[in-house]
């Protein structure tokens, strides 16, 4: 008899078995507020700016936005989520929220924040994985100097810093450095690092560095990650470029499969600057892509580790058919699924209870250093069609199962 092909992602008595009556009804107001696009739009100006002029917000924002969707304001204090979500068989991908940093010493102190996370995944059994992005360790301006001089091709990856100063050329060494410090211990203690996608006149840079160091780590197994954004219309062809890279260096290509979370950014910068979009003209050929990586990824599990990081639940549906249909179990080591912390728990929790590798990631740190990560939340929370909707119709649906 076949394998059946679909999981039933609108149990909501799996989807928040972890959460308590109260918790519930704060997400549901939290969903509602969220659904009123003008509201997002209005708050997330008003919060970046009360945060930078330290008015007296914060408390607001913790029992609030910041509750909703990150693990907690320091390392500690993912603890008890990380406990919870181990419990319904969720893993954990831990992502210290530091980005846009500037000065050197806030890249050595975030590197060695890094370092930490690794060494605490180590010692939890459900926490296989850690985000970073390259951000936290680099000055932007100087990511964005270097990216037209980036070249990578199925038989070559090469950073030009030739156009660099001699102190920029250090920097640059710098980075290069703590990247491969952080990667390095991942090896050692057997955690992944996953490099988040970032913008795209910095992407470039990010890209030729990731793959430089995973063609060293990944030699054996897939230590190193990757993250593509499939809004963009040139990132299967990159995707496929990566694996032909990666097998010229015999290397596990590590990739994380993403929509992306820069669109309207990206697009309000290409019209403003008069230069190519590099967003999908729409959202049936973001999706047709997504879903070609995926079955590109899925055909080639021998030398690809990938993460499905997806709150799409036609994708989701259509990974784990390919699993079934190629007689691969939905537990296949090569394949991860993952969603953000405060949303889609209705995929999660259900793909664990169906006994694939899945998890949530799980950002952490200061209110102040994760503001921008929060307000790219609401905002894609509002952008994508339906996606807040859906959340609000399964909390309201769960609410009214549980009667209260």
């Amino acid at each position: 008899m076949k394998n059946e092909t679909k999981i039933d992602l609108d149990n909501t008595a799996e989807a928040f078995a972890y959460k308590s009556d109260q918790q519930l009804r704060k997400a549901q107001v939290m969903f509602t507020l969220m659904n009123q696009n003008w509201l997002v739009s209005l708050g997330a100006g008003l919060t970046s700016l009360a945060v930078k002029w330290n008015l007296p917000v914060k408390g607001l924002i913790r029992s609030t936005i910041f509750e909703q969707f990150v693990g907690g304001e320091s390392l500690d204090q993912t603890i008890d989520t990380i406990k919870t979500l181990d419990r319904f068989k969720v893993q954990a991908i831990l992502d210290y929220g530091a980005e846009g940093k500037e000065t050197e010493a806030d890249f050595d102190r975030t590197k060695e924040e890094f370092i930490r996370v690794v060494r605490f995944a180590a010692t939890r059994p459900n926490v296989p994985l850690m985000g970073i992005k390259i951000t936290g360790l680099a000055r932007f301006a100087l990511l964005e100097k270097l990216n037209p001089l980036v070249r990578l091709t199925d038989q070559t990856v090469e950073i030009n810093t030739g156009l660099l100063t001699p102190s920029e050329k250090q920097e640059w060494e710098r980075v290069v450095s703590r990247t491969v410090e952080i990667c390095e211990t991942g090896a050692n203690l057997h955690i992944g690092i996953v490099i988040d996608a970032e913008e795209s006149w910095i992407q470039d840079t990010i890209d030729a560095l990731t793959m430089q160091v995973m063609t060293v780590f990944n030699q054996k197994a897939a230590v190193v990650f990757n993250t593509v954004q499939l809004y963009r219309h040139d990132r299967l062809a990159f995707l496929k470029r990566s694996f032909a890279l990666a097998q010229n260096r015999k290397a596990v290509l590590g990739v994380k499969i993403v929509r992306g979370a820069y669109m309207e950014k990206e697009r309000k910068r290409a019209l403003e600057r008069n230069e190519t979009v590099l967003i999908q003209p729409d959202k049936v050929a973001s999706d047709r892509d997504f879903n070609a990586a995926i079955d590109f990824c899925l055909n080639h599990l021998d030398r690809i580790s990938l993460i499905v990081a997806s709150h799409n639940e036609h994708s989701v549906q259509h990974t784990v058919e390919k699993l079934l249909d190629a007689d691969l179990p939905l537990n296949h080591p090569h394949v991860h699924f993952s969603q953000l912390f405060g949303m889609s728990d209705h995929i999660t929790f259900n793909l664990a209870k169906a006994g694939c590798n899945v998890s949530k990631y799980l950002p952490y740190g200061p209110i102040a250093d994760v503001i921008p990560y929060l307000m790219r939340r609401a905002q894609e929370n509002s952008s994508v069609a339906g996606q807040t909707s859906r959340e609000l119709f399964l909390i309201r649906k769960e609410v009214a199962r549980r009667k209260l």
